[in-house]
């Protein structure tokens, strides 16, 4: 199918704001954009939405930063410990606010957002540690955050959808349940020979060509991409997972690797959603509020969300 016709207007303004390609500026000028139009796009926070910052206790050598948001509720709620995207090279907590708030306000549910150590400066296992600490904070303080301690999820776009995923496979085995996990056009191979990444390397919103300068960032060695921490993918045994929801876009280089696992985790008995994201791009969570296509994954997400305490 062609591109939603809806997100026209809004691959024109991409190529406007980014006149050069992104691989071409230094990382903190990459950055620094990123920051800059999203704090630019951001809305007030929805009506009822506590939201504040904590400071967690690392497993490694740095404390972590995260964001709490709680909707107004007289019950223990459900929760998503949140790992934003942007290649685990850029991106924050802040870039994705709108995003999580969104999430939170919708469901509802706690959300619990996630400013992990990013590369080059810190590749793997940095960002997957920090993520832990969160996840195992989170179910520590499920009581004074209101939260329902049998309902907590991960999830996360891009590669937040990989930590998300790598966050499944550390605690399976643990006395810390997770019971869902939302994968957003999730990164989790580097099989960079699938279809789409011939076929959809210069679709909108990220090439093939900056995907894989991404993984160099955040798993520089050979040794690093063979673990199925850094790499879901290479996990042999996905029995046991908790349920899934796995949603991709159809012109996007991760498209086909999204549906592999979402189809390996079916296979080994995982309750899985999957959904195609027909006519989408990579980072349509950006664009719900002028393509319904958009904001019908979003409803999506959150009624999956609603039902994690069912």
């Amino acid at each position: 199918m062609a591109l939603d016709p809806q997100l026209l207007p809004f691959v024109e303004q991409l190529k406007k704001m980014w006149p050069e390609p992104p691989l071409s500026l230094p990382v903190q000028v990459w950055r620094d954009r990123v920051e800059t139009l999203s704090a630019a796009s951001r809305p007030p926070y929805p009506e009822g939405l506590a939201v504040d910052d904590r400071m967690v206790e690392g497993l490694g050598p740095r404390p972590v930063k995260v964001r709490v948001y709680r909707p107004r509720s007289d019950r223990p709620l459900p929760a998503l410990v949140y790992m934003h995207g942007g290649g685990w090279t850029i991106g924050s907590i802040d870039s994705h606010d709108s995003v999580t708030a969104s999430l939170a306000a919708d469901t509802p549910c706690v959300v619990i957002s996630v400013d992990y150590a990013r590369a080059p400066e810190n590749p793997f296992p940095a960002a997957m540690e920090d993520c832990k600490s969160a996840v195992s904070w989170t179910f520590a303080n499920a009581s004074s955050l209101g939260i329902n301690p049998e309902a907590i999820a991960v999830g996360g776009d891009s590669a937040g959808g990989n930590l998300s995923a790598a966050m499944t496979l550390a605690f399976r085995s643990g006395p810390e349940r997770i019971r869902g996990q939302l994968l957003i056009y999730p990164a989790v191979d580097v099989d960079f020979s699938r279809p789409t990444f011939i076929s959809e390397a210069n679709a909108p919103y990220m090439t093939a060509q900056e995907m894989i300068w991404f993984w160099k960032q955040y798993c520089p060695t050979d040794e690093s991409r063979k673990d199925p921490l850094a790499v879901p993918m290479r996990e042999s045994d996905l029995k046991g997972l908790p349920r899934a929801f796995v949603v991709v876009a159809e012109h996007d280089t991760l498209r086909d690797e999204g549906k592999a696992y979402a189809d390996r985790l079916k296979e080994a008995g995982v309750d899985v959603i999957y959904r195609p994201g027909t006519g989408l791009i990579h980072g349509f969570l950006r664009t719900r509020k002028f393509c319904d296509a958009a904001q019908a994954e979003h409803l999506a997400m959150t009624q999956w969300l609603r039902d994690l305490d069912k």
